[in-house]
């Protein structure tokens, strides 16, 4: 625990280096409120236009055989709404005084540029929603209109977590409580621009994606700073955490939420950063069954949730420990040739401090499993999206997304 804690003093000190770099890239934009940042709103209270003095952000090109960023498409839902942490997220914080960001070089640089996706390209996310038809979804934060956020919105925030406390040491994030907030905001807007009537009648139908947890664990539990283990032993926090998200959750189904699609915690003890603190080498097995509970937990929910609980809500975990096994073990079949560093970081295992600005990542992205000490990459991810999207049993259950969207 010792190593661990001084590598995280040394990832913090880098972190905030970071960030003070990132906002010299020209984020000088501050939200009255981090927790909940809010469209510009225009006098009737809809989100306000691109006016003749602003500017709208060109799209980052986008490679062939990659998502789509728009044009018109026939989805198999209406849109899909995501609320989660930095494997999701897509610029949610870039805007706020916050030491997780992803919006700077190497970050995107399979993109056509960092847009604060904590990726070298894609997120599952984005394969999710190219699956389904849709365009890549815009981020909450970003100054859009009722045309854009109609086929989804992103409320997805790096560091967040079930928990309001956890994350506290990056400073800003904006918690899954928040998240929500900010899907009601969302709603009042639709509602003042498309009729009550429509919008009722498209929410059950449209997709809700949430993959909340991962936070709770690596920037609570296991951080030396928040004395989290002093109180709790694994069973009690993820009784903690499942409680708190069945609540989450059914705020989301009183909002109108029918559909979920609910991704539990990955193989987190075999992440770069953990890996780096390990003295063989070899995954964390003790941080990894420190999460179990809480997958073994929320999967057990869900299955309450489906059979009576909330009447015409469909929910199916994404079971994302199996995913990353399947990976792990049989990366080579995949196409992948490394999978104990990521391509950009640096001390051992490319672990110990996260890609930093301007930093030169590895040429053959396409080859790790990890983009940086934490996420996985753009290659990864699209798989993820595929394996989600049509696995069996072992993977999503009780269905996958593509049935789960014909429902």
């Amino acid at each position: 625990m010792a190593r661990l804690r001084v590598s995280w003093f040394c990832m913090m000190l880098f972190l905030l280096i970071s960030s003070v770099l990132a906002q010299t890239q020209g984020d000088d934009y501050d939200y009255d409120d981090a927790f909940a940042p809010e469209p510009s709103p225009s006098d009737d209270g809809s989100p306000a236009p691109i006016g003749d003095d602003m500017e709208a952000p060109a799209p980052a090109p986008v490679p062939e055989a990659a998502p789509s960023s728009g044009g018109e498409r026939r989805g198999l839902v209406p849109a899909l709404f995501a609320f989660g942490d930095s494997l999701i997220d897509s610029g949610n914080n870039n805007r706020l005084f916050s030491f997780a960001k992803a919006n700077y070089f190497p970050y995107g640089i399979d993109f056509g540029g960092p847009t604060g996706r904590f990726s070298n390209g894609y997120t599952i996310l984005d394969q999710i929603g190219d699956l389904l038809g849709l365009p890549l979804l815009p981020p909450y934060s970003e100054i859009f209109n009722v045309d854009k956020m109609r086929f989804g919105v992103n409320y997805a925030s790096a560091a967040a977590g079930i928990l309001d406390i956890t994350g506290f040491h990056f400073v800003e994030r904006i918690p899954f409580s928040y998240q929500i907030k900010n899907f009601e905001s969302t709603l009042v807007s639709l509602v003042k621009n498309m009729s009550a009537p429509i919008v009722e009648e498209a929410i059950p139908k449209c997709i809700f994606f949430v993959g909340m947890g991962s936070n709770d664990y690596l920037n609570n539990y296991i951080m030396p700073a928040y004395f989290t283990q002093d109180e709790y032993t694994p069973q009690k926090f993820a009784e903690l955490l499942v409680h708190q998200y069945k609540e989450q959750l059914i705020k989301l189904y009183d909002l109108g939420a029918r559909k979920f699609i609910i991704a539990g915690i990955g193989q987190m003890g075999c992440i770069p950063f953990l890996l780096a603190e390990s003295s063989n080498g070899e995954c964390s097995e003790m941080v990894n069954q420190m999460v179990r509970p809480f997958n073994a937990k929320l999967k057990t929910m869900i299955m309450k949730l489906n059979k009576s609980e909330l009447p015409g809500a469909h929910f199916i975990f994404l079971d994302m420990e199996n995913m990353f096994k399947d990976i792990f073990i049989n990366y080579k079949s995949y196409g992948f040739s490394v999978k104990n560093r990521g391509c950009c970081g640096s001390g051992k295992n490319k672990g110990e401090v996260t890609c930093l600005p301007m930093q030169t990542p590895c040429p053959n992205r396409d080859d790790y499993l990890f983009w940086d000490a934490y996420h996985p990459t753009s290659a990864v991810n699209l798989l993820l999206g595929d394996m989600a999207f049509y696995g069996g049993p072992n993977f999503t259950f009780p269905m996958n997304i593509q049935q789960l969207a014909t429902l």
